[in-house]
């Protein structure tokens, strides 16, 4: 067994003289004569320089290639050139003897460890044990693992209690896709791997325990983005038993804010209360329900001013403009920013500025000449931008959100861009029409509470116009324009949630055989609950700064959900097939 003295990032000048031994990964060798070389070794903690000083040490060292893993025996002594980047800068260690542990085979690596980052994010990740030993990449998994600590010790501190639930469950509907599990002893017969662990934390709650929480592993067959990995995540569950939604914001405004200001690019964060946004207020003002309360920009609805021009867009159900005052884009800036939105929108949108004095010039100015004196009224200065997006209102609001981002991250003096500004949205529709069904469909959560109760969904019984009135107890929290949480408090009554899936078509028996356990379970007398689950991926992306979920998960999938490191997925044999009863039945393209 190897014994270390000391690791690589520890000895200092009070251990000049010391015999020591070390053990890491030969990052750099500098050769300077035949008898004299540097190098530099590196572990989990750091980097420390050792020299060579003689022949027969030189003849041992050619033949180590850089990333062996090696082990020095040596003195520690003072540098003459000292590296003031290095925390063990002001010492080298002269070697005695080196033995190799682990020996590179080659002598050419498919990126320079230091600089891996640079590298295709394909070769990062088929060669990811090699990325990893990038300190920088290295780092963020550390940070990963320290705010998970502190979250655990938070949610302790809260009075919650750490409960894992199965892997291996029945497939739900959920919203994604499930991962399903053939099982070897029912033919025919699936497991599902977890969407998320929502109907166990509710009957944990059914069973008699008041705070539950874990670090919960959840798995969606769904696309990547940059802000979501495919296949799996991890979220802080926690569920609340008597609970209303005030209870479950105390815990939330109390938990992340010191995690964000300890761990984040930014020191600052949202204090109690954050700011509570309505849902439909969120929409009209921000054009997101996912707003990102740095930029102090808003929409303005246009609509009945613009909308007897000879300009045909402008004669669309909702016109929203982006008043921004004290504007210095350049005009090729204004087209990138058009193209953008354009692109991520796939709508089309318009703008138009004002000089000095205010009049309105370039873009679709010449429709609106005789509309100045009303758009002044509604806030448009001189030396101003607009932006305009039309369509029916959704779409106007939505298009119009995504250009307010990009004007924010554009205009420094309207974004205050170093804090967390956290925020929650309120007050969500309880349903919705499906935009592939066409059909009315649960909006979020379908165990959440409507507001009203009964009441309300007897009403809502009548029409679909009535139904899409119907708000719920159902929440989002959001930071920086990114949704780091979806909760609600949740409809623990068996016969009002029997109501409220008869809404979308769905009867009594219908609930049974598709929730039988929880139904069940809220017939033997269930407390009212809520909960609540922040994303921990997103929730280290945000502290980081990273524009990519995947810097920040040690092994993650790519783009395409493939494991190249691992080849998954992958074919398996004919054997393992029989014994799980499945037969392939692939069509090609």
């Amino acid at each position: 067994m190897q014994n270390r003295t000391h690791n690589l990032g520890e000895l200092r000048l009070s251990d000049v003289g010391k015999e020591v031994q070390l053990c890491g990964w030969l990052e750099n060798v500098r050769r300077v004569s035949k008898n004299l070389a540097f190098l530099v070794l590196r572990d989990f903690y750091g980097t420390t320089q050792a020299v060579v000083d003689n022949e027969n040490l030189m003849s041992e060292v050619d033949q180590i290639n850089t990333e062996s893993t090696v082990c020095i025996q040596g003195t520690v002594r003072e540098r003459i050139s000292k590296n003031p980047n290095m925390p063990t800068g002001d010492i080298e260690v002269v070697i005695n003897s080196i033995e190799v542990l682990g020996r590179c085979q080659y002598s050419e690596l498919p990126f320079q460890i230091n600089f891996s980052k640079d590298a295709d994010e394909n070769t990062r990740l088929k060669y990811r044990y090699l990325d990893l030993r990038n300190p920088k990449v290295k780092e963020k998994i550390v940070l990963r693992s320290n705010v998970v600590r502190e979250l655990r010790n938070a949610m302790t501190d809260q009075g919650f209690l750490e409960i894992t639930t199965p892997i291996l469950t029945s497939s739900s509907p959920e919203g994604a896709r499930d991962y399903l599990v053939p099982s070897r002893n029912y033919p025919g017969k699936f497991y599902a791997l977890p969407q998320a662990p929502q109907q166990f934390k509710q009957l944990l709650m059914a069973s008699g325990f008041d705070r539950y929480f874990q670090i919960a592993p959840c798995f969606r067959d769904e696309d990547a983005r940059a802000d979501r990995s495919p296949g799996e995540f991890y979220q802080l569950d926690m569920e609340m038993a008597f609970a209303s939604q005030d209870d479950v914001f105390a815990v939330v405004e109390s938990v992340l804010p010191p995690v964000f200001e300890k761990f984040g690019n930014y020191k600052r964060a949202s204090k109690a209360p954050f700011q509570r946004i309505k849902y439909e207020d969120a929409m009209r003002k921000y054009g997101s329900d996912k707003p990102d309360l740095r930029i102090d920009l808003t929409l303005t609805d246009v609509t009945e001013v613009v909308k007897d021009t000879d300009f045909e867009p402008f004669k669309s159900p909702s016109t929203q403009a982006i008043f921004v005052d004290n504007f210095k884009a350049s005009r090729k800036e204004i087209d990138k920013l058009i193209e953008d939105v354009e692109v991520q929108t796939e709508k089309k949108v318009y703008w138009l500025k004002t000089d000095e004095q205010g009049n309105l010039v370039g873009g679709v100015s010449k429709f609106l000449q005789n509309k100045e004196d009303d758009l002044k009224k509604l806030g448009l200065k001189p030396n101003s931008f607009v932006g305009l997006c039309c369509g029916d209102k959704k779409t106007a609001q939505k298009t119009a959100g995504v250009m307010l981002k990009f004007l924010g991250n554009m205009c420094p003096e309207h974004m205050d861009k170093e804090k967390y500004e956290f925020c929650w949205i309120v007050d969500f529709p309880m349903y919705e029409i499906g935009e592939e069904s066409g059909k009315l469909e649960f909006c979020h959560n379908p165990f959440s509470m409507p507001q009203g109760g009964l009441d309300t969904l007897l009403k809502a019984e009548s029409s679909t116009e009535e139904a899409l009135k119907v708000l719920a107890y159902q929440y989002d929290l959001v930071v920086n324009g990114v949704e780091l949480s979806s909760g609600a408090v949740r409809n623990h009554d068996p016969n009002l949630m029997c109501k409220a899936f008869e809404i979308v078509g769905l009867g009594e028996e219908d609930v049974k055989a598709k929730f039988p356990a929880m139904y069940n379970a809220f017939c033997y007398g269930a407390p009212p609950h809520a909960g609540i689950a922040p994303g921990v991926d997103r929730m280290v992306m945000l502290l980081t700064g990273d524009e990519s979920i995947r810097e920040v998960i040690a092994f993650p999938m790519n783009k395409k959900a493939q494991d190249v490191l691992m080849n998954a997925p992958s074919e398996v044999d004919e054997k393992q097939l029989r014994e799980v009863h499945i037969k392939l039945d692939i069509k090609e393209d």
